[in-house]
């Protein structure tokens, strides 16, 4: 039975993509990533000579279709996204809810995922935490979402552009509710409070 294999790559070192993630790259028979130039440099850094096609929050929609033509034709098919674990905060979710409703299996290779990498390294309580994503731009939905995190008593995750990080680190300091706070953007755009 043909796979859809999610593959987690590096969160800017190439050492930390594991064996069976080259592997599984390797010989999967189509790899669906955000960007196939981004995607296309890692495959060759590891020999890899893979079919690719865009996956991206533009054509996930679309690529559905062909994805699961292709596990149809027996071909394994493997998501990775820019950076860390596909799915998480980038695109996969529909095409995995997809898959999920035909006869294919689904499986993952773990790896690199920002969300846990940033947390550790934040120096704040990990017992408990919630994981926000990525916040809207602006508006009233971004005002309400910084007033419940601001209130959250548990680690929040959040994950923000590096040109917008200043501006909501700043809005988290304006609630009055926002005991601590942390920036590790060297890791993956993340704010913890």
């Amino acid at each position: 039975m043909s796979r859809l294999i999610l593959v987690a790559t590096p969160i800017g070192n190439l050492g930390d993509l594991s064996p069976r993630a080259v592997e599984e790259l390797r010989n999967a028979g189509l790899v669906c990533c955000e960007d196939t130039r981004r995607t296309g440099l890692l495959l060759s850094n590891l020999g890899i000579d893979a079919t690719l096609m865009r996956l991206d929050d533009h054509t996930e929609a679309a690529a559905i279709g062909r994805v699961i033509d292709a596990l149809d034709d027996g071909r394994d098919v493997a998501l990775v996204s820019d950076a860390g674990t596909p799915g998480v905060s980038d695109p996969g979710q529909r095409l995995v809810a997809a898959v999920a409703d035909t006869a294919h299996s689904i499986t993952a290779v773990p790896g690199p995922t920002a969300v846990v990498t940033a947390l550790v390294l934040s120096g704040l309580p990990t017992t408990r935490f919630v994981f926000e994503g990525f916040l809207p731009r602006s508006g009233a939905e971004r005002d309400e979402r910084l007033v419940e995190i601001a209130r959250e008593p548990r680690t929040s995750v959040i994950y923000e552009a590096p040109h917008r990080i200043e501006r909501t680190l700043d809005d988290l300091r304006s609630e009055e509710h926002t005991s601590e706070l942390q920036s590790r953007v060297d890791i993956s755009y993340a704010v913890f409070c």
